[in-house]
């Protein structure tokens, strides 16, 4: 879990480039077909510009232009620039039309624009995509990708991924429990193992994205594989039949001319992340301004009512399965971070009188926010648990793992939903499990604002909170 996982960082650095790339050949194809035409630069051209760029923007990311394009079809992408730039014209021209300041614009200007602007964004992509597949080449962003099932799906795959360097896979063998006489008999497969195998290297971080191809009809096979890799954080996706197709909705991707379907992934892709990110960053930097003369109190109070420290490291899974320390004010009489941490009860004698009070407004918590500023929360997410609550219950709780699919965050849909507190059962944390698979499979920026209202009524102050 400690291996750098290239997938995602390689998939949302290139959205930023190409984003940026986008914008720039924007701007500069203005000034070189105003150049050409002789045209002056006003502030209406500027107003022009503004328009376009959003209006390009906005359906680019509406068309999941700025996904990893490693994992899809570059015609296809190249079409969806051009949709995406055709239609941003077409808004500046209702625009102009309606404000009545077509006049004031050039036409010749404007289509040498659109026309320069199309060549440029074409040509800007070919130049991005040789620039990642000569990375690729030279082993940087490399996936470690394997196969689930000797079959057709996974030979056809298994030729792709032969076929096109481009996509930064490295082929780390086929899985397959089945004897050789039910394997694809038109390829010579290299069965590096049984399906236990696989999980066994998804979970010591050996495998990156893991293909499962084999078919629908084997559907307690598949599910019981799934149970497995939900201790896990890896990348996994189906190659679909017909069947699997047309019953589940989720997220198809493409390697090469097979489809394939996404099950476990984060949902922050392309420019969600980037969203996100701001979200945490605006909210973050707010709240600290706003609080900043409570944590000054708080410190205070921590540090004259008991000996110790005034802040308290505490080591959590954060995204990816990945240890992170987490910052809370004090507020017991001992700081427990070993492999064996004991949860806080109702009248716990380890509590500090003012620690109480402060675990039950949620006032410990507040050093948290300096967490998300620095990248390694989000305001809204699954709560983090100790590492050692992680390790015992990653055993008990189907799809527990699923969690670090996001990065933790200081509230969340399981803690507004009453799943707060001491978790003293196993059913406790199963349904505090169940609402942060509920978040992360729904999330969206609005559902986090919903969550960050809620909270600020009722998610603060708890009788479940020791």
């Amino acid at each position: 879990m400690n291996k750098s996982r290239t997938f995602k960082t390689g998939s949302n650095s290139s959205a930023a480039l190409y984003r940026f790339v986008d914008l720039t050949t924007l701007i500069l194809t203005l000034l070189l077909a105003a150049a050409i035409y002789g045209t002056v630069i006003s502030n209406n051209y500027i107003i022009v510009l503004l328009i376009v760029t959003v209006g390009y923007l906005y359906t680019a990311e509406t068309l999941s232009l700025y996904r990893s394009w490693r994992a899809g079809k570059l015609r296809h992408m190249v079409l969806i620039a051009w949709i995406s730039l055709a239609s941003a014209f077409a808004l500046l021209f209702l625009i102009a039309f309606a404000l009545k300041f077509t006049e004031e614009l050039s036409r010749v200007t404007l289509s040498l624009w659109f026309t320069l602007s199309t060549v440029g964004l074409f040509i800007s992509r070919g130049l991005v995509r040789l620039y990642k597949v000569n990375r690729r080449k030279l082993g940087l962003s490399i996936n470690k990708v394997a196969i689930v099932g000797a079959t057709e799906a996974g030979a056809n795959l298994f030729n792709e991924i032969l076929q096109h360097d481009e996509l930064g896979y490295d082929f780390a063998g086929f899985f397959d429990d089945r004897k050789p006489e039910r394997l694809f008999k038109d390829m010579d497969f290299n069965i590096e193992g049984g399906i236990d195998s696989a999980v066994e290297k998804a979970k010591a971080g050996e495998i990156d994205v893991l293909f499962i191809a084999l078919p629908f009809k084997a559907e307690k096979r598949i599910a019981d594989i799934l149970l497995k890799l939900g201790d896990t954080t890896v990348d996994v996706h189906f190659i679909p039949d017909f069947l699997l197709s047309n019953l589940i909705h989720a997220r198809i991707e493409h390697i090469g001319n097979i489809d394939t379907l996404s099950v476990f992934e984060s949902p922050y892709l392309g420019a969600r992340e980037w969203v996100k990110r701001t979200e945490d960053i605006l909210l973050s930097s707010v709240i600290l301004m706003l609080i900043s003369p409570i944590l000054c109190a708080v410190a205070l109070g921590v540090k004259f009512t008991s000996k110790g420290p005034v802040l308290f490291k505490q080591h959590r899974y954060g995204l990816y399965g990945q240890k992170i320390n987490v910052w809370k004010f004090r507020s017991m009489r001992v700081m427990e971070n070993s492999a064996v941490v004991t949860q806080a009860t109702k009248g716990d004698p380890r509590i500090t009188k003012f620690g109480r009070f402060l675990r039950r407004t949620s006032l410990d918590e507040l050093p948290q926010f300096f967490n998300v500023l620095f990248g390694e929360m989000s305001i809204v997410g699954p709560r983090p648990h100790a590492v050692a609550h992680n390790e015992e219950y990653r055993r008990k709780v189907e799809f527990y793992m699923l969690r670090h699919k996001v990065k933790p965050g200081i509230t969340g849909w399981a803690q507004i939903n009453g799943w707060r507190g001491e978790t003293d059962t196993l059913e406790k944390m199963e349904k505090r499990v169940e609402f942060d698979l509920q978040y992360i499979k729904n999330w969206s920026l609005l559902f986090d604002l919903k969550i960050v209202f809620l909270t600020v009524f009722k998610g603060f102050i708890s009788k479940n909170a020791y």
